[in-house]
């Protein structure tokens, strides 16, 4: 589970966003680091318990004194808990996979490394829907990542997964009837396990009585109940395999 968090004092090299013909070079260096920064008011959404999202994203490179900042429009923000980095493309260095809203088009889930962005899903398509996260990840075992999230966890309340292959991301399949967020919180619920051959994802029925783990063939996602619903610790518990 992924809770906001407080911003560190450090130096940057500034990075605005680009064009893909003008980006600069990502870093070869690991990527040890990353964080949100340039808190602001200007997308006063509050699904996620304050009215303060972030306008950059701080990126620090094993070796490299100043972290890279990329600064978002201000059409756009960082509506998050915080980044995930994960190698999404397999070349070994590890990419930043995180949740961007546009003032009028609702939230995205975006991948970005120190040259910008490298891919997105697209714009909800409406101010204030928001979607919230489960994992990122070889949920299938064919060698590609997936990205899972659920989309508008307050309304829609389905789990939606995206393969990234050859620098695009690609709709595979979605499941209704679950969420893993309730406005105001200030966390994402569930994640990730591995507790038999393949990973599962955790999330809450839609209702919030009962806990789902969530698996991916390559094509479909199946759904099995897990047990009762009370609070966080529940999740702890699932995600821990008892």
């Amino acid at each position: 589970m992924l809770m906001r968090g407080v911003l560190p004092a450090i130096s940057l090299f500034c990075l605005a966003l680009l064009p893909a013909a003008g980006k600069a070079q990502a870093p070869q260096a690991p990527l040890i680091s990353a964080t949100y920064a340039e808190p602001t008011t200007r997308y006063p959404h509050g699904v996620l318990g304050d009215a303060i999202e972030h306008g950059a994203l701080l990126l620090a490179y094993e070796g490299i004194a100043n972290r890279t900042v990329i600064r978002l429009p201000e059409d756009r923000v960082f509506e998050d808990t915080e980044p995930r980095m994960v190698d999404v493309d397999g070349d070994g260095q590890r990419e930043v996979v995180v949740v961007e809203s546009h003032q009028s088009q609702g939230a995205r889930l975006a991948i970005y490394n120190g040259s910008g962005l490298v891919a997105a899903t697209p714009y909800i398509g409406q101010r204030n829907r928001w979607l919230a996260p489960v994992a990122v990840a070889d949920l299938d075992d064919d060698g590609f990542v997936e990205l899972a999230y659920i989309d508008r966890p307050h309304l829609a309340k389905t789990l939606r997964v995206w393969r990234f292959a050859e620098g695009q991301l690609t709709p595979i399949t979605a499941l209704e009837g679950v969420t893993n967020h309730r406005i105001g919180e200030r966390d994402i619920a569930g994640g990730l396990r591995l507790c038999g051959a393949l990973p599962e994802m955790v999330v809450a029925s839609a209702d919030w009585q009962r806990l789902k783990a969530v698996t991916f063939n390559g094509k479909a996602l199946t759904a099995r109940d897990i047990g009762p619903h009370q609070d966080r610790d529940s999740f702890a518990k699932a995600l821990a395999c008892k």
